[in-house]
């Protein structure tokens, strides 16, 4: 960001920011001076040129943010201001005047760039769905102005919290943010079927105690559409292209997996048993047991699960490690069975998987029917 493209240069935070901009300039020239002088090749030199670039790209890091953070609570606060100001007076007529003016009067002293009449508005949607600045303060040392500028579209409440929650969680960049928002994450997570106090206080324990309950890591359907399968394929070919494209699997799954194990063998009672795959979750502090079927899932699969759990628990775990959980994921679901063996008691969950997307649309209403139901049994079953 160049130092006249930033509106808050030509606010009364201008000394804040032309210092940090004006630090920004003298640490480039500091790292150029550096990389253009000649060095002594020696292994002393080498780990103090690490440490200087240590130090170098951290403060670099450090006024970055500095300047999101200003930037954020300045637009926070010029829509808070004047929503004040136009529901202080009643007539809605008024409201477009005081924003016609507003926005006329703020390019004239500072120009055009950040105060268009969009921009303003933007500005008062913001603090109007966001009213409590305890909540925006905290959010905005960690996303940007950008964050915040996606998620004013979201309508429900929860889902915007959702979204603003994770994306500061897990640093989520603007573009993964809108990548997240366009595959539906919050929708296919285990927990948008649960009610929205649940949610909102698992959300706010991730938040204040850095805790997540798996409800959030855990989703239906997974995107498998990089396996490249069609038609008709087996358990073991899914298994074979999963692991040939590990590395997009685990971004499906989502943030803190890490791969353990293929065929992981169980020995028990002097019977081999292996299990698919298994993984790791750090924020969790968990093993995670996945095995793949091909079809709906079957009541039998559960007791297999369970068994593989309570092996892992007894053999694997460390300890301050959580209880393993079990991921079984299968082409179709089959909810009355799931809902009977209540599964969440056991510590497994049932995810359909697809290797092929639907249209867009398609895809959408699919979802949308799945979770409308998981809220109506999550209803019935209070």
């Amino acid at each position: 960001m160049a130092h006249g493209d930033c509106p808050l240069c030509a606010t009364d935070a201008a000394l804040v920011c032309r210092y940090l901009f004006y630090t920004i300039n003298i640490i480039d020239m500091k790292k150029e001076n550096l990389s253009s002088s000649p060095i002594v090749s020696s292994e002393s030199t080498q780990s103090l040129m690490q440490d200087l670039r240590q130090i170098i790209d951290q403060a670099r890091g450090r006024v970055a943010s500095t300047a999101n953070y200003e930037l954020t609570m300045m637009y926070w606060h010029i829509g808070e201001r004047i929503n004040r100001e136009v529901l202080g007076n009643k007539r809605a007529e008024y409201g477009k005047q005081i924003v016609a003016t507003v926005w006329r009067q703020l390019q004239e002293e500072y120009g055009t760039k950040g105060f268009e009449e969009k921009s303003i508005r933007r500005m008062m949607q913001f603090a109007e769905i966001f009213p409590d600045e305890r909540i925006v303060a905290p959010l905005g040392r960690q996303l940007s102005w950008s964050h915040f500028k996606i998620v004013l579209s979201i309508k429900d409440e929860v889902k915007r919290e959702f979204y603003l929650t994770l994306a500061a969680s897990e640093r989520w960049s603007v573009r993964t943010l809108q990548e997240k928002i366009d595959s539906m994450l919050f929708e296919r997570t285990a927990i948008s079927g649960k009610p929205d106090e649940f949610i909102k206080k698992e959300l706010s324990t991730l938040r204040e105690d850095n805790v997540m309950n798996p409800d959030i890591v855990f989703k239906s359907p997974y995107f498998l559409e990089f396996t490249g399968l069609k038609g008709m394929y087996s358990e073991k070919s899914l298994e074979d292209s999963i692991v040939a494209h590990l590395e997009q699997f685990i971004i499906e799954l989502g943030n803190g997996f890490s791969f353990v194990a293929r065929q992981k063998r169980i020995i028990i009672d002097g019977e081999d048993f292996y299990l698919d795959l298994l993984f790791y979750h750090r924020r969790l502090h968990r093993l995670i047991a996945i095995d793949l079927k091909k079809g709906p899932f079957k009541a039998q699969y559960k007791g297999q699960m369970e068994l593989y759990l309570r092996w892992l628990e007894r053999n694997e775990m460390e300890p301050g490690e959580e209880t393993p959980l079990g991921l079984l994921l299968c082409t179709e679901g089959s909810e009355e069975q799931i809902e009977l063996l209540q599964l969440d008691k056991s510590g497994i969950k049932v995810a359909q998987y697809l290797t092929e997307l639907p249209p867009r649309k398609v895809l959408m209403h699919q979802i949308q029917k799945s979770l409308e139901a998981a809220k109506t049994r999550g209803t019935n079953g209070d």
